[in-house]
Order: structure tokens, then sequence, then C-alpha cells
């Protein structure tokens, strides 16, 4: 899943502030956070592996795939954070990317120094609530793009989105209830 989602299934602060930032630190680092945040840490890593291996997560990839084989599983995190941000009234989401930015910002002494960097970024285009949008969709997938290492820039990506939106969101409303009822049943309040 993507930053939308990691924030939307963290229940405390601290497992928020860990679960966003853990693609930022090394497993050897993490003991040297409060137990809340490594709490997080352990979310974040119990999303990926859930989510990897959930059957509907298998299907979505088979949408991107030709397009860009083993980079297919991040434009379907792209793709789910985009119904992940529709699953919510606008106002909510709204109001939830605010108090995740400000959490965030409160713990600030533990974010690492790239995640600090992206998050100036993230909040000024608010990368949470425009997962919403078609041009934030966009402007993710093409993200992913510039990060690959061997894929073309100008892939085609957000058009198969696109033309794949009701495939996809039959696939998300199959895979994200379940990975809900398992972070509140793993991860407590």
């Amino acid at each position: 899943m993507n930053y939308l989602a990691h924030s939307i299934l963290s229940f405390t602060e601290g497992q928020l502030v860990g679960n966003m930032i853990a693609d930022f630190i090394r497993n050897d680092e993490r003991n040297r956070f409060p137990m809340e945040i490594q709490e997080g840490i352990k979310l974040h890593r119990f999303i990926d592996t859930f989510t990897d291996s959930h059957p509907s997560v298998s299907e979505a990839k088979k949408v991107f795939s030709p397009l860009v084989r083993l980079y297919s599983g991040a434009f379907v995190d792209v793709a789910f954070d985009y119904f992940t941000a529709h699953s919510y009234p606008e106002a909510a989401l709204r109001d939830h990317s605010a108090k995740t930015y400000n959490i965030l910002w409160k713990y600030e002494e533990w974010l690492p120094e790239d995640f600090r960097k992206m998050l100036v970024r993230m909040e000024q285009d608010n990368w949470l609530f425009n997962y919403r949008t078609n041009q934030g969709i966009r402007f993710s997938m093409q993200n992913v793009l510039n990060k690959a290492k061997y894929l073309e820039k100008d892939i085609p990506v957000f058009d198969v989105f696109s033309h794949n939106k009701q495939t996809l969101q039959i696939h998300f409303d199959h895979f994200f209830p379940e990975l809900l009822s398992e972070c509140q049943k793993n991860f407590p309040q």
C-alpha cells in the first residue's frame, strides 16, 4: 500500500509515525525508536506482507504487468490509494490529511532526514488528499516511473489505470476490508 493507506491503517500517533517512516529505516535501526514507533514499523511490515500475499492484489498486478513487469506492485499501491481516498467523504479525507501532517511534524525528531525532506513536499502538494484526484494519481504514477531504474519514463501507465478503474476497484473492494480487519485485530489501539 502507499502513503494514504498506511496513514489510515494507523490507530495511534506512534503507529502513524512508524508506519510512515518504515521504508526509510533499516531493520537494524528500528530498536533506537520508542516502542510506539517500533509498533508502527511492525504494522507497516505487516501491511506490506499481507498485501503482497493477497490474491486480489495479485490479480490487480496483472493490469499493469504487461507494461511495467516487476514494478506492477508499486502501481497497484498507488491505484489502491485512489480507491482508499474515495472511501472517505472529501471533508473527512481533508481533515485526515491535515491531522497526519501535524502528527508527523510533532514527532519530527524521530523522522529520518530523507523522510523529513519528502514530508515537506508531501504536505505542500497535499499528497494524501490528492490521491483522490486523477491529477494526483498521475503525478504519483509518474513519480514511480521516474524512480524506477529499468523503466522508460513515458510508459502510459496512467492510461492503463484509467481504462481499468472498474477492474481495479473490484480487486480493491475484495482486498481492503480484509486488510483493515487484520490490522485492527493484530494492532489494536
